[in-house]
């Protein structure tokens, strides 16, 4: 039946689509149906407590089932329906969503999940850290068998990291219960679960002795003991008796202990540096143990995880004694680490002799402020007052007028409700102050009972009264009424609540959390059955309309007025629902007080929930009679017409109420006899008088208690659910509000309650801790279901940072709800989820990051691995770095560049400082892949980029909780090198809107500043840029930093190297050629050699040409002045690379016209004049064509259309100008050792053999061939005189 109705729900939420938000206050949903544990097996019925260690979180869950079905049936019933159970992580900041393994083992019984440390948390440092909430569902989203506990990381913590002293055994702990008188229990602020409980031991037994526990004090076996006693006498002595605990405070990173023979401040709990907690006694002059043991301390409970610089924890001590001359005050202050002890009352002026009396100290974090409680001995008042803070110290002036307690107040103390700005003072009264105690309204009043002291829970906004008498009243924070919920007989006990709401009475043997444990911290079992909250005295009821009665109260003529307020409503009856023993509800609207009528000196308006029942005739047979009624003075008298035998007055009507509709109400006070009876009016103005109501026409009721009360008063069950918005999965979530932007918070209120009705008038209320430091504004609206829908929109607009809360109190809650306050905290500061990021401009996946290789389109690696303890260079050269970065460090190894003094000044280890290895630095795979310059030790691999960057692109954006938004103005931003490099230049665009306050900005922080839209850098220089994005300050309240690295490759000489280089490269081949030419001319010129005339001889090996005979013979006016053969090298390059210079000089009587076919590319020039003219090849340097010669470098070619010079064996005929034929020649290149020749012929005469020498290989003689040496020149001289090749 029960796995039926499981999917018909299922059904049901598919179909009509169920909000995902958490709706509290739901009947049924205290059902605790998953037992989970992350340490071994989980135990039923036991409350949900999860660990997280330095590993990975495995829990292991199993349903709870009344039923017959076995939790095995369920879990299969469940995977193969695909449900599995998911657990929502939360806190006051953070929310993470896991989900179980839907796939199950044949023998496994339970769920199993398995979460990395890393998914949850990535810090492991030891700090005041909030303990998680989670929050089982069978799916998430449905909210089906939703089942609460939490999650303590047990590696962070502060104090369970610690032992507070000797451990005890259980022996020696039972030792000391005989002697304990009280005990004071203290818990951390950010984790409930983690609380100290100490024993206040009689004068019969000495010692300090505190027990520790991490799991709420769920346990009595979880707890452990430890002995502090040889602590307080290490530091007093050993001759001082009667030591024990006085009071102890637990604030987020110390521990304070008062003991009898002083105070005593532990250590830094975030550094550990021994095993054993060490305490520094303080001494407060003039003080001793009497003193001490009627001290006490004052703290205002706040979590500072992601703590602020504002932020800061304040403890106070007051004593129990008159101030002396010489004593500066009773009361003393001060703030962590608690060194300086400062007194609780400004410098007032000296005029001012008679200083009030410090009943209580307490900062206001809100406020800033210092809210005093004090006792004007003078004026016998009791006051309250604040003094603002400034650097620490009160200020002489007030923050708000003095409010006056009434002289009735006799106060004991005074509270703030942890995480919000509800302040609570208490004594025999219980009184609320919203405002920072500028104004105070009553809330209770108890009279000759006193509050001893307070308990109070954040998450479910409980607060706990607890009377000398053992009663205790409950209320919830922000509520203007409270609740009776029981009273504690024993002797010694404390009351004590965890993190999740559950309310624990401690006793020094044992723990008590309750009966029933539900999903959202009810417990029932401690204080018994329901209070009744109703008191000795007659109600007489008055109908105003149909749904609504009046109750008067009655109070006897003959009541002493000590006990007057015993028969009176008062401010615990609000909204409290009126029992009649016979049937019959009626809820409390309003509570009325006066001194008319006579008789009813209070009232309460009431709705009718359920009409009540009406005696009848069995019960008072008067109701058979005619009833008339009489004015006698304040009394009326009643007399029933023709009363028989079983009609007339009893006793037992007294009491009883006459109801007469459309007329008021009489209470019977006396039967005069059988047939008179005396009754007071309720309302005396519509009191008929003189008329008779025939039967029928009046009825009865009992309200009265003569034989026992027929009426009670209880708590009204939970009237309202409350919802919260889909992302908002914790009652007290913290916003940031950075400058100039906004939060929306939005709730629902669904009225739960039948028979009452509903007003549209708002139901809730929104309180604002400190309206000058937010800008709230609030917009409420009802829906068609007369659910109240409310938005509030916050905005940071003033440069102020603070913390303040905002409440949302559903005003008709009843306190049996368990959520009836949300209380946000607002923080106008930064997050610490805001960070400002680069994105790269080409995106490097992590494991090519690892790897070292990541290569774009061209095959460029991008990524440029560091050499070890590597520094950029500075501006005096690569090799002189002046920074004191080192990136890459490695301690063992040795430090490049540090040839110069200066280097060797420069450069200090971060992370591996102090170590000997880089093993030892102890660098994460973050730090080594951070761009921060606080982790430059560990970086190993930067970007690398080719010279020169250019118009890199700086994309910047801000990541926060809302998500990621590029970043624009105004937020504009300084960018600077912190190797303190030059050689980059920044380029942006500055709209008009921009440029004065560019310009303004630029004049005070004397730094170029950039519109961050459109950002590009270029980079000249080489090497490593280490580059610094800040955003300025005035536009948000985050120090808003990034950092990048550009790793510049392949860089080209810098100026003047290149130059330098380029100039002498150019002297030195200058000078090469230079040498080679002036040795050229001086090894050309040789002897001159006889004419002779000859044939042409063909042949395929290297010649050296024949020297003319007569220069010029058969060709008149055309001369030769030089020629010359060239010797080539073993690799002869091409032709026109054989750069040696002559000129060749022309006469003819036909000059050589520029416009003639003579000019061609080419380097060698063959010239001929007649058909009996020798050839010569020769290298000419550039000469004007406009002077009829040759230009450089180029091929002449003849008159004709032939051509010359061609690679050797192939032959060129020359062509006269006419057309005629003309000799042939052959331009060979010689091998190895050979020269450059040429063989001519002129005509049809051959050269003779005998006149013409060939070049044989250098160095060998053939047959027919001479070999020629390695310079051979034939010279022509003016006038046909010239030498050939010499002879072997």
């Amino acid at each position: 039946m029960e796995l039926l109705l499981l999917c018909v729900i299922i059904l049901l939420l598919n179909i009509f689509d169920f909000s995902s938000g958490i709706m509290y206050n739901i009947k049924g949903d205290t059902e605790k149906r998953f037992a989970c544990s992350s340490q071994g097996f989980p135990r039923e019925n036991e409350i949900i407590k999860l660990y997280l260690f330095s590993d990975d979180l495995k829990i292991q869950c199993f349903f709870q089932s009344d039923s017959e079905v076995t939790s095995e049936g369920f879990l299969s019933v469940f995977t193969s329906g695909g449900l599995a159970p998911s657990m929502v992580v939360t806190n006051s900041t953070y929310t993470g969503i896991f989900h179980f393994n839907l796939t199950l083992f044949s023998d496994r019984v339970y769920w199993l999940i398995v979460i990395p440390r890393e998914n949850i948390t990535k810090n492991r440092d030891v700090a005041s850290v909030e303990e998680w909430l989670v929050r089982i569902t069978l799916q998430h989203g449905l909210n089906i068998y939703a089942t609460e506990g939490t999650l303590l990381d047990r590696v962070r913590e502060p104090i369970i990291q610690w032992k507070l002293g000797a451990v005890m055994t259980k022996k020696a702990l039972r030792e000391v219960f005989p002697y304990v008188v009280d005990l004071k229990v203290t818990k951390c602020p950010c984790a409930n679960d983690v609380a100290l409980l100490g024993f206040l031991l009689n004068s019969r037994h000495n010692g300090v002795y505190i027990g520790l526990s991490y799991s709420g004090f769920w346990s009595y076996n979880d707890t452990r003991w430890y002995n502090l006693t040889n602590m307080v006498y290490s530091q007093v002595g050993e001759g001082h008796k009667e030591l024990t605990i006085v009071d102890m405070v637990l604030t987020n990173h110390f521990l304070v202990i008062l003991t009898s023979l002083g105070l005593f401040v532990s250590r830094d709990l975030r550094h550990r540096s021994t095993p054993v907690l060490m305490f520094t006694r303080e001494d407060f002059c003039g003080f001793e143990r009497a003193d001490y043991i009627k001290g006490r301390l004052w703290y205002t409970e706040r979590c500072f995880a992601n703590r602020e610089h504002f932020e800061v924890d304040y403890i106070t001590v007051t004593f129990e004694r008159n101030r002396t001359l010489s004593e500066a005050s009773s009361c003393f202050y001060s703030k962590e680490p608690f060194l300086e002890w400062l007194s609780c009352l400004p410098q007032l002026p000296r005029s001012k002799t008679i200083l009030p009396t410090v009943i209580t100290f307490l900062v206001d974090h809100d406020y800033n402020s210092g809210v005093h409680l004090l006792n004007e001995e003078v004026g016998l008042a009791i006051m309250a007052c604040a003094y603002s803070l400034r650097s620490n110290k009160l200020r002489l002036k007030l923050k708000f007028p003095v409010f006056t307690f009434p002289p009735s107040f006799s106060p004991v103390g005074m509270k703030f409700h942890p995480r919000s700005h509800f302040l609570y003072a208490y004594g025999n009264q219980a009184w609320l102050s919203v405002d920072g105690g500028n104004t105070f309204d009553l809330l209770a009043d108890f009279h000759d009972d006193i509050i001893k002291n307070t308990y109070h829970s954040f998450y479910t906004s409980d607060i706990t009264f607890v009377t000398q008498r053992g009663h205790v009243y409950l209320t919830k924070a922000g509520l203007e009424t409270y609740s009776k919920i029981g009273s504690i007989t024993d002797r010694v006990f404390t009351l004590y609540y965890d993190h999740m709401g559950f309310i624990h009475k401690l006793t020094p043997r044992s723990f008590e959390a309750g009966g029933t444990l539900g999903a959202f911290g009810h417990s029932t079992a401690i204080f018994g059955q329901p209070a009744d909250m109703g008191f000795e005295t007659a109600l007489a009821p008055q109908y105003i309309t149909v749904n609504e009665m009046v109750f008067f109260a009655y109070v006897p003529e003959n009541e002493p007025q000590k006990t007057i307020y015993t028969k009176k409503f008062n401010n615990i009856h609000t909204g409290k629902v009126i029992h009649s023993r016979k049937s019959g509800q009626a809820l409390i609207t309003r509570i009325l007080e006066h001194n008319t009528p006579k008789g009813f000196l209070s009232a309460v308006i009431t709705e009718i929930i359920e009409p009540f029942a009406l005696e009848d005739v069995s019960e008072s047979s008067c109701l058979s009679s005619t009833l008339s009624i009489n004015q006698l003075g304040d009394f009326y008298k009643l007399t029933l017409q023709l009363p028989g035998v079983f009609s007339s007055f009893q006793d037992s009507d007294i009491e009883k109420t006459v109801v007469i509709p459309q007329y008021n109400s009489f209470l019977i006070t006396s039967v005069l006899d059988r047939r008179n009876a005396l009754a007071i009016a309720t309302m005396p103005g519509r009191a008929p008088s003189n008329i008779t109501f025939v039967t029928g026409s009046w009825f009865l009721y009992n309200f009265g208690q003569r034989a026992g009360r027929t009426w009670e008063i209880y708590t009204r069950p939970c009237n309202y659910w409350f919802q919260q918005q889909d992302d908002l999965l914790s009652l007290n979530v913290l916003k940031y509000l950075d400058l100039g932007n906004s939060q929306t918070l939005k709730v629902k209120v669904i009225p739960s309650t039948q028979g009452v009705r509903i007003l549209k008038a708002p139901l809730l209320k929104v309180i604002v801790g400190n309206p000058n430091l937010l800008e709230v504004k609030v917009e409420g609206t009802f829906d068609d279901t007369d659910s109240y829908l409310l938005e509030a929109s916050i905005t940071s607009k003033i440069l102020l940072q603070g913390s303040t809360s905002l409440a949302f109190v559903i005003l008709e809650a009843s306190t049996d709800c368990f959520a009836t306050t949300f209380v946000p905290m607002l923080k106008s500061s930064c997050s610490y989820l805001k960070s400002l990021h680069h994105t790269p401009s080409k995106f490097i996946p992590m494991e090519d990051w690892i790897r070292g290789v990541h290569k774009d389109s061209q095959g460029f690696n991008m990524i440029k691995t560091l050499p070890v303890n590597y520094r950029p260079p500075s501006n005096m050269g690569i090799a002189i770095p002046l920074t004191d970065n080192f990136y890459h460090a490695d301690p063992s190894k040795p430090i490049p560049r540090n040839l110069f003094h200066k280097s060797k000044k420069a450069g200090k280890f971060k992370q591996c400082a102090h170590v000997s290895t880089r093993e030892e630095c102890n660098c994460t795979n973050d730090q080594k892949f951070s761009y921060a310059v606080a982790f430059s030790d560990c970086r190993e691999k930067v970007p690398r980029f080719k010279f020169p960057v250019r118009q890199y692109p700086i994309s910047l954006e801000i990541h926060s909780e809302d998500g990621r938004t590029p970043m624009k103005s105004p937020y504009l931003v300084t960018v600077i090198e912190v190797n303190q490099r030059k050689h980059w230049e920044i380029k942006h665009n500055v709209p008009e809107s921009v440029q004065k306050l560019k310009d303004y900005l630029e004049s005070i922080l004397h730094v170029p500043v950039y519109n961050p839209s459109g950002l590009n850098l270029s980079i000249k220089g080489s090497e490593l840029f280490h580059f610094r994005v800040s955003i300025i300050p005035g536009v948000t309240f985050c120090n808003l930093v990034e950092e990048f690295q550009i790793y510049v490759d392949e860089v080209p000489l810098s100026f003047p190297g290149h130059t330098l280089i380029a100039i002498a490269t150019a002297v030195v081949l200058g000078g090469l050629i230079f040498i080679a030419f002036m040795f050229q001319i001086h090894s050309g010129y040789s002897l001159e050699s006889p004419p002779h005339s000859g044939h042409t001889q063909r042949a395929r090996d290297p010649v050296c040409p024949r020297q003319p005979q007569a220069a010029g013979a058969g060709v008149p006016g055309l001369t030769f002045s030089h020629t010359a053969t060239v010797c080539l090298s073993p690799t002869p390059p091409p032709l026109p690379s054989l750069g040696l210079q002559f000129e060749l000089k022309i006469r003819s009587e036909n000059r050589l016209e520029p416009e003639a076919d003579g000019y061609r590319d080419g380097s060698a020039v063959v010239g001929t004049g007649s058909s009996s003219s020798d050839l010569a090849l020769l290298f000419l340097r550039t000469i004007p064509k406009e002077e009829n010669h040759f230009p450089a470098w180029q091929r002449v070619h003849g008159w004709g259309t032939g051509n010359v010079g061609a690679a050797c064996g192939e032959e060129r005929t020359w062509d006269s100008e006419n057309g005629s034929p003309g000799p042939t020649a052959r331009l060979c290149a010689g091998r190895e050792g050979t020269e450059l020749g040429l063989v001519g012929k002129a005509g049809g005469d051959n050269i003779p053999p005998s006149a013409s020498r060939q070049c044989a290989p250098h160095g060998r003689s053939t047959s027919g061939l001479l070999p020629c040496s390695s310079q051979c020149a034939a010279v022509a001289q003016e006038g046909g005189q010239g030498a050939a090749c010499p002879s072997a």
